[in-house]
């Protein structure tokens, strides 16, 4: 059985999206999940396993997938023998487009089609193909004009006649209840003070519950536990840091409020599969944050 992970993307506030391009030979992320959208785009992994939902199969090339927020994904190696995987991996925030602003006639069709990511949806081969120079030319674009690129494509896909909706439904939707005002409350809480010390009972504190009641909460209601969602959110920023700064990794590591390298460096790798220095390796120069 695959452990769920809620990952914090390094998609800051400020941002619009994110795009990462690189090559590697194999898939190394466990399932996770997490609130913002995504765009996989992945050439030279036939026979590489997907898990979208409720929904496994092996992949064949090219492959084009879009992820709705909070939907359980992940590929891995499985039967994939090439050693050269080519991927593009496009984040952007839930809100970037409102539903106002999607409400148009104009829109329509990309309103559909975020509707339907929360299920996860495959593009055809020839869809996947069609757009593949656009999400190349993604990591290139700057400013204004790559976010008009970004929702030129999204358009693209969403008058597609040939995708596929993958899940029948979202294991988190089924089994989680990320939606509480006491939750609200304490991520954002951890979300300002991830770099000091936080205690079990600061955060109990301020939804007014004693310590192990709050554990139980808290674990009911993410399937995670407070340390666990303690450590995803530093570990969020500590790898957005990694790729967007110069930091040493024990500057990173502190600055997170990990007051033992060693500790970071091991949830690190368990949470990622590999070390934060061969992260930052992996990622630089492959990355636009737009």
């Amino acid at each position: 059985m695959n452990t769920l992970y809620r990952e914090v993307t390094p998609l800051s506030p400020d941002d619009c999206f994110t795009v990462f391009s690189r090559n590697k030979s194999e898939f190394d992320f466990p399932l996770h999940c997490h609130d913002e959208y995504e765009l996989n785009f992945i050439t030279g992994a036939s026979g590489a396993k997907r898990i979208v939902g409720f929904h496994m199969s092996e992949i064949s090339d090219p492959e084009l997938v879009f992820v709705g927020g909070n939907l359980p994904h992940a590929w891995f190696t499985h039967h994939c023998t090439s050693g050269i995987i080519h991927e593009i991996t496009i984040q952007f925030h839930k809100d970037l487009f409102d539903d106002k602003f999607l409400g148009r006639n104009q829109l329509g069709s990309i309103k559909t089609l975020l509707q339907r990511s929360v299920q996860g949806i495959l593009f055809s081969p020839e869809t996947t193909l069609h757009v593949s120079p656009r999400l190349e030319s993604l990591t290139n674009r700057k400013g204004f004009d790559s976010v008009l690129e970004l929702m030129s494509v999204l358009h693209e896909l969403s008058v597609s006649l040939d995708m596929q909706v993958l899940s029948s439904a979202s294991p988190i939707e089924g089994g989680l209840d990320l939606k509480s005002r006491r939750l609200d409350k304490v991520f954002d809480f951890i979300r300002n003070n991830y770099d000091k010390d936080i205690s079990l009972n600061d955060v109990a504190g301020i939804v007014n519950m004693p310590e192990v009641s709050f554990s139980r909460f808290i674990k009911k209601r993410t399937g995670r536990t407070f340390i666990e969602s303690l450590n995803d959110i530093r570990l969020g920023h500590a790898t957005r840091m990694l790729i967007n700064t110069t930091q040493t990794i024990a500057e990173i590591s502190y600055r997170c409020g990990f007051n033992n390298l060693s500790y970071f460096n091991r949830i690190f790798k368990r949470r990622n599969g590999c070390t934060p220095s061969k992260f930052r390796e992996n990622y630089s120069d492959s990355k636009v944050f737009i």
